[in-house]
């Protein structure tokens, strides 16, 4: 056993791990977050994002021990997170989800994009997205509502325009 310190979701969280578990069975199976799916457990299929210091992570190719000193972020752990609720509105609003299965990580992925993109349009979205799947609804949706949330970002509205 490997012993870990984590700040999960900002909470302090001191457990031992087996060596080759991964971060997604960690979360899901040890701490109960089952936000985190696991579809692929391959980091092709997106369902299992979660962010580690940051940055969007694939949880099923992260070994739980790889976050030792390390901040992790569920969906759980983003419910006040304001760009969350914003996303949350804009894909309930755009219907943007069909079965649910891939709306963790979808999210957590399209907060990162508004996170590095200021209004991103269509095309940068697609291209985002890439390594998200979503078997149930072509995407389309799930596209307007990130360049809908994206145009709904104050430091967007507030930037000053191009010179």
């Amino acid at each position: 056993m490997t012993a870990i310190t984590v700040a999960l979701n900002g909470v302090k969280v001191v457990d031992d791990v087996e060596p080759r578990q991964s971060l997604a069975d960690f979360l899901r199976d040890r701490c109960g977050l089952t936000a985190t799916h696991l579809g692929c457990e391959h980091g092709a299929c997106g369902a299992c994002t979660v962010v580690v210091d940051g940055l969007a992570t694939r949880s099923c190719l992260t070994l739980a021990a790889m976050a030792d000193g390390r901040a992790v972020s569920t969906l759980e752990g983003l419910r006040d997170d304001p760009l969350m609720t914003l996303l949350r509105r804009h894909f309930h609003e755009s219907h943007a989800l069909q079965c649910g299965f891939c709306t963790p990580g979808m999210l957590i992925t399209a907060r990162d994009i508004l996170q590095r993109h200021t209004r991103p349009d269509d095309k940068t979205v697609r291209h985002e997205l890439s390594g998200q799947i979503c078997r149930c609804t072509g995407y389309a949706n799930i596209v307007k509502a990130i360049v809908a949330a994206g145009q709904d970002l104050p430091q967007a509205s507030a930037a000053p325009p191009d010179a």
